[in-house]
């Protein structure tokens, strides 16, 4: 009998993806798994259940996760799903696990070996299942389509019988997957496009998409593909260079944020009075409090002259494609661990070991294990990472 994947319906409110697409299946069902798929769990990706070949679709949610050894979500489940689960299942999602203590406890009182997607070490070898990357190149794409249609202007030039238009000027903070997207976006959509970032690395990036890259003279280069916090002294610098930029741009997106983490402020109150009237900001850090002062998450509201819109969870708006990348990142994780048809955990390789968030009754993940259970005695607290730019592509 082959390990038994199953795959839940997502139940968020605004999540519309599914974490298995048609096309994958063979190339799991080849790894020696039987797949199980509960019931409609692919119909918001556009997926039905007829889409689906050689896979037991299960009404019964609880049953399908009892008899699991390794389940598959997008979004961190919810406690009933875990309570479900048999110990010594594997766990495969988005976890997030110092924002979500209970789940945590849950997954490691329960004995389940939980695999955190956002926590994909980004090296080379692990690109192909770095599903934060994935995904945040989406939403970037997504975030100018989204912006553009909110303002009272065209993105290019365009000339008429009565004269030309002039092209937009988009402003990208934060060079990370998901900025360089936007870009890349706004460009081949006519835009004039400057972008900026503390790490002074990514000025040939945005400069080979066709962007001007804004200069301040500060280098925050950090660890771990994000940037450092920078000192109040720096801060005052960039944002002396930096409010200028601003009340020229027509549209700004800004997409400084790192998982789990506050997202740092890029652009307060007094610069968004100082843009011009009919002015477009997303700000794709809203979900993390955002990076512009006045951003509500959800919501588009009105500061000044400026329209601030503060979307949540944009792959989903495109979740056909992003099931299949996510579905895709998946698979090559599930590689690494399922060998001759058996879950083979190599806890020296370090992309499962970096990604492995609980094991066998224990947080694995030292930063999600404090937040959880405190440091150990006798130990000083682990740093906490500087929260500043959405991490740089590698390779």
């Amino acid at each position: 009998m082959g390990i038994k994947i199953a795959v839940i319906k997502e139940s968020g409110a605004q999540e519309r993806r599914v974490a298995l697409v048609p096309s994958v299946v063979p190339r799991i069902a080849k790894l020696g798994c039987d797949l199980l798929l509960e019931a409609s769990a692919g119909e918001a990706s556009s997926y039905p259940d007829a889409s689906y070949q050689n896979v037991s679709i299960q009404a019964d949610r609880v049953a399908m996760l009892g008899a699991a050894d390794v389940v598959l979500a997008v979004e961190p489940p919810a406690l009933d799903v875990v309570r479900a689960m048999k110990p010594g299942a594997i766990l495969v999602s988005f976890l997030y696990g110092r924002n979500n203590v209970e789940l945590t406890k849950a997954l490691r009182d329960g004995k389940i070996t939980a695999f955190a997607m956002e926590q994909i070490p980004r090296i080379s070898r692990a690109q192909a299942m770095d599903a934060l990357s994935s995904q945040a190149t989406l939403a970037g794409y997504y975030a100018v389509l989204l912006g553009s249609v909110s303002m009272p202007k065209i993105l290019p030039m365009m000339t008429t019988a009565v004269g030309s238009l002039r092209a937009a000027q988009v402003l990208v903070m934060g060079l990370g997957v998901a900025g360089l997207q936007a870009l890349a976006t706004a460009r081949r959509l006519g835009a004039v496009t400057e972008g900026y970032d503390v790490r002074p690395e990514t000025r040939d990036e945005a400069r080979s998409l066709g962007a001007k890259f804004v200069e301040t003279g500060v280098d925050a280069t950090g660890q771990g593909g994000y940037a450092r916090e920078l000192t109040a002294e720096e801060k005052a610098k960039v944002r002396a260079v930096l409010t200028d930029h601003i009340a020229k741009a027509d549209l700004i997106i800004t997409t400084a944020a790192v998982p789990g983490r506050k997202a740092p402020r890029l652009i307060d109150a007094e610069q968004i009075a100082k843009m011009k009237p009919g002015a477009v900001i997303v700000d794709m850090g809203a979900e993390g409090g955002g990076n512009c002062e006045g951003t509500q998450a959800g919501e588009t509201v009105r500061v000044g002259p400026t329209t601030l819109i503060g979307p949540v969870n944009l792959p989903s708006r495109l979740a056909e494609q992003a099931s299949e990348l996510y579905s895709k990142n998946i698979l090559n994780l599930l590689e690494q661990i399922i060998k001759d048809g058996k879950v083979t955990l190599d806890m020296t390789d370090e992309v499962i070991a970096k990604t492995m968030a609980t094991h066998d009754g224990v947080i694995t993940a030292e930063p999600v294990r404090e937040a959880v259970e405190g440091p150990s005695p006798g130990q000083p607290a682990a740093p906490v990472a500087a929260t500043s730019a959405s991490p740089t592509p590698k390779g």
